[in-house]
């Protein structure tokens, strides 16, 4: 299955047909569902025929808006998409295979009935090949509905993950909100989109690998964790500030970059706007790197602590957790 993803996102992100696109995004969506289902548990295989049946559709938009195009225009070439109606549908497709609102509905059901290292799969590489169409694509998009989609994504994102208590359902939302910061600047500077998404997958990569250390997936179990392996949670809270972007880590430079950009593309409200969201998420890292580093559960009721594990540390977790913060 790890062989096909390779293959699938290898074969979308280097092709220039729509057909050879659209068949490397099915051999990923094939390959990543034995993966979500593995454990066998209802909520697992739910989460299967949710994913399924939304990328299929979103599959089979994306035809329908190239097959569109090339009636009109003769053009199968990807970059040649000049169509108005096959933009539209287009951005649709792409948005429902990225989670982006009003398309986002099934993001967090699916990473929630995920083990984490399948969730790590979904959040970043599974994100790659719609993001290298959008890239290929973005100087004939709409920027008026990529720029409200975007508000709308940083808005819900925010807003939708402050109640939440499963981390993997706070890490979903984290994703849409940053996917309305990747998708507000593509049609403008799409370099900084790409940027953006890099660093968002090292971030999210080392999170989802410390949880999966730490075998945590509540927020109620991670407050007890920090006996486990303290040095690792003491860098949990600094990617968890580097997601949320905060200056001088390594998730503040795109922010900063696109709000430059958008800024000089006279969008300075919109900048506003979609800056004073992201404090939404702040809240919700913030109370994530609380949990995880600095307090014990506020109760006087016994409770058990965990044992110190002397495992070593993974050399990957290491060496992405300096690169993220």
């Amino acid at each position: 299955f790890a062989t096909s993803l390779i293959l699938g996102t290898s074969i979308t992100i280097s092709s220039n047909h729509w057909i050879m696109a659209w068949a490397g995004l099915e051999i990923n969506t094939l390959a990543i569902l034995p993966l979500i289902a593995q454990s066998h548990h209802p909520r697992a295989i739910e989460a299967a025929t949710k994913y399924f049946l939304t990328q299929a559709a979103a599959s089979a938009l994306m035809l329908f808006s190239s097959m569109t195009n090339a009636w009109h225009t003769g053009q199968w070439d990807i970059a040649q998409l000049t169509h108005p109606t096959s933009c539209l549908i287009l951005t649709s497709a792409i948005a429902m295979k990225l989670g982006l609102v009003p398309f986002h509905f099934w993001f967090p059901e699916v990473l929630q009935g995920s083990p984490l290292t399948t969730g790590l799969l979904l959040s970043t590489v599974m994100k790659f090949p719609p993001m290298t169409l959008f890239y290929m694509t973005s100087h004939s998009l709409n920027p008026t509905l990529l720029t409200c989609m975007a508000i709308s994504s940083a808005a819900l994102g925010g807003w939708m993950g402050l109640n939440q208590t499963q981390i993997r359902k706070i890490l979903a939302f984290s994703s849409i909100a940053h996917l309305g910061w990747m998708t507000i600047i593509i049609t403008y500077n799409p370099k900084l989109t790409l940027l953006n998404f890099y660093l968002y997958t090292l971030m999210t990569a080392t999170a989802f690998l410390t949880l999966n250390t730490i075998k945590t997936t509540k927020l109620s179990t991670l407050m007890t964790t920090w006996t486990k392996a303290p040095s690792l949670n003491a860098m949990l809270l600094l990617i968890l500030l580097s997601l949320a972007g905060l200056p001088p880590l390594t998730g503040f430079i795109p922010k900063w970059l696109i709000i430059q950009e958008l800024t000089k593309q006279s969008m300075a409200p919109v900048a506003t706007m979609i800056s004073l969201l992201s404090l939404l998420g702040l809240f919700f890292y913030l109370r994530l790197a609380y949990c995880a580093t600095i307090t014990l559960p506020p109760h006087t009721t016994n409770h058990m602590k965990q044992w110190h594990t002397n495992k070593p540390t993974n050399t990957s977790i290491a060496i992405l957790a300096t690169v993220s913060t």
